[in-house]
């Protein structure tokens, strides 16, 4: 069995997992899960992320307003936010961003509540957890602008964007899509990233990898992910749980 996973970005505080939520958590070091950052989307899963951090060791929580509900932040949201992020179980600011795909909310209050949560982040030395989906330009100016530390998640960018990330000094999440059919892009790119600068994660309980694609994803399918960076890669799919690790745990600042 492979150990040591560290999943790198989650929700488990989403309903998807209301019916079976601490069963599962409580299965997950038993299968090889060491630690877990759950990403909030919002001001109130930010509360719901730290909750479950605080009742699971494993746990780390990242705080932020997503692009989607980027819309909805109060005014002060700053200020709340912050309250969050000085908690001893948050490690990150996120899940933070933009999304050009739905437009859930209007562009320019995506990029007013995204480049705030980057000044915030650096003001407060914490890492950032990104979100990128049809908005590569405006983001990777934001970063470039910033600097801040952090992950670009579940990555869908060329692999020259990915070389732009790098040259930030940031690290590159991938998850379940590598193991899609058409995964050409995510391939491309799971076979450029130096080892330190690499990081795997779900996104559970969405982007679930072949062979279960369709089901509910959950940190125990780390492995099929794992399998497929590992043959893209040239190694094993240990040494990819284990350079994923102990890159999370650097990013991150925790020791699992």
């Amino acid at each position: 069995m492979i150990n040591g996973i560290f999943d790198s970005h989650a929700h488990y505080d989403d309903s998807a997992f209301d019916e079976d939520r601490r069963v599962l958590l409580e299965s997950l070091p038993g299968k090889g899960i060491a630690g877990v950052i759950n990403c909030a989307s919002d001001l109130g899963t930010s509360e719901s992320s730290l909750s479950l951090a605080e009742n699971f060791s494993f746990i780390y929580a990242a705080c932020g307003v997503h692009p989607h509900e980027a819309k909805e932040a109060p005014a002060n949201f700053v200020e709340i936010l912050k309250n969050y992020l000085i908690k001893e179980k948050c490690v990150a600011v996120g899940e933070i961003g933009l999304d050009y795909h739905y437009d859930f909310s209007p562009r320019d209050i995506q990029l007013e509540v995204f480049e705030k949560q980057l000044i915030l982040a650096n003001e407060l030395g914490m890492p950032v957890v990104i979100h990128d989906r049809e908005a590569h330009e405006d983001t990777m100016n934001l970063l470039k602008k910033h600097k801040p530390k952090g992950v670009v998640h579940c990555f869908s960018g060329s692999a020259e964007m990915a070389k732009e990330i790098l040259k930030i000094g940031m690290y590159i999440g991938l998850g379940g899509a590598v193991t899609f059919k058409n995964a050409k892009k995510p391939c491309e790119v799971a076979a450029m990233v130096p080892d330190d600068r690499l990081l795997i994660e779900t996104d559970c309980p969405y982007m679930t990898p072949v062979p279960h694609r369709g089901e509910r994803n959950s940190s125990a399918f780390i492995p099929f992910t794992a399998e497929k960076l590992a043959e893209v890669r040239n190694t094993d799919a240990q040494t990819i749980i284990d350079i994923t690790r102990r890159n999370a745990c650097e990013l991150f600042g925790v020791t699992v």
